[in-house]
């Protein structure tokens, strides 16, 4: 980085910030006010923090995976349905298995893991099998997601839930069996912190050594800077990346495995239980710019942006303007990047 670079960065990010301001105040609302209620409804109270810290764990979860598939060359941009999928396997795992006690809590994670991986090592093998672009694949497997969850929900044989009398069945599963549920620590309404965060950060600090300290991090990392170079060295490139991309689904798996065991659900399968999180995570790791450990204070930040989001209504700010503020601030902290790449910059 050069000497500019720390006041390229603070210029370009404080810029988004004036222009998100500038929005608000468009729309009819007022940016102060709007900036208390983000912050009062993210962090103004334990109940608050407890919730931002939900949010952050999804995340964090899809974030590490996207910096896995990344660093390996392998572009993954089909969390969100890979989200799905994990959804989709964890709740037929905790209805369908009788695994005694908290332990079905983690078949569901593992059984998360395992479908959205899978899932994702489908664009590897079509790009092996057919060259079938990984981006454009991992996109469009996300439309196939959908529908997928959505039958799932609507078919009484599969994991439609279970009604009785002339009351009908919604497009849902029937709700997680206790031991499926992952667990907080405290009570409310002191802060509460959910198992599901300390699944992300353990994912974090696990990939950032395995990245940063293992022959095969290292073996990655070379597949995805130069893959002449690594097959030279006898690197198996497409394998490498074919399990990067699988390690990177199942990490999104996972994450829809903790939005249907945690708060941050009803506990059901439903077919918009991903609430984005999938995308938003991707916008993690690309503010992250591919290091794990960097992933958890950014996802902290979208975290803070979802859980005080739902309080802007109360100031007349639009729903909508929270991506627009997401959107504009993921742009401000890559942009510099960019910027300091052209040639003949400073």
């Amino acid at each position: 980085m050069t000497r500019t670079g720390p006041w390229l960065s603070a210029a370009i990010v404080a810029a988004a910030l004036v222009l998100s301001g500038l929005l608000i105040a468009v729309t009819g609302g007022s940016p102060a006010a709007a900036l208390r209620a983000l912050v009062e409804g993210s962090l103004g109270d334990a109940a608050a923090v407890s919730q931002t810290l939900l949010y952050a764990a999804p995340l964090m979860l899809v974030a590490v995976g996207t910096c896995c598939s990344a660093r390996s060359g392998a572009f993954n941009i089909g969390q969100e349905g890979q989200v799905l999928i994990g959804a989709l396997a964890g709740a037929a795992a905790g209805l369908r298995l009788a695994v005694p006690g908290p332990a079905l809590a983690l078949v569901v994670l593992f059984a998360a893991a395992l479908a959205a991986g899978a899932w994702a090592w489908l664009s590897a093998l079509m790009n092996r099998l057919r060259g079938v672009d990984i981006a454009v694949s991992t996109l469009l497997m996300t439309f196939l997601a959908q529908q997928v969850v959505a039958f799932a929900v609507t078919t009484p044989w599969l994991l439609q839930e279970s009604r009785w009398g002339a009351a009908a069945a919604l497009p849902q599963s029937n709700r997680l069996p206790a031991g499926a549920l992952l667990g907080s620590l405290g009570d409310h309404p002191g802060p509460q912190l959910n198992l599901g965060l300390g699944v992300g950060l353990v994912a974090a600090l696990l990939m950032a050594v395995a990245l940063g300290r293992t022959r095969w991090g290292f073996r990655l990392t070379v597949a995805g800077l130069n893959p002449a170079a690594a097959r030279h060295a006898g690197i198996p490139v497409t394998a490498v990346g074919g399990v990067a991309l699988a390690v990177s689904g199942a990490l999104a798996g996972m994450a829809g495995a903790v939005l249907l065991a945690s708060p941050l659900s009803t506990n059901r399968l439903q077919p918009d239980i991903s609430i984005n999180i999938g995308w938003d995570g991707l916008l993690v790791a690309l503010i992250a710019r591919d290091r794990p450990l960097l992933t958890i204070p950014v996802a902290g930040l979208f975290a803070v942006l979802r859980a005080g989001g739902s309080f802007l209504a109360a100031t007349g700010v639009p729903p909508y303007l929270v991506d627009v503020v997401k959107a504009l601030l993921t742009l401000a902290f890559v942009a510099p990047a960019v910027l300091r790449r052209r040639p003949g910059a400073a």
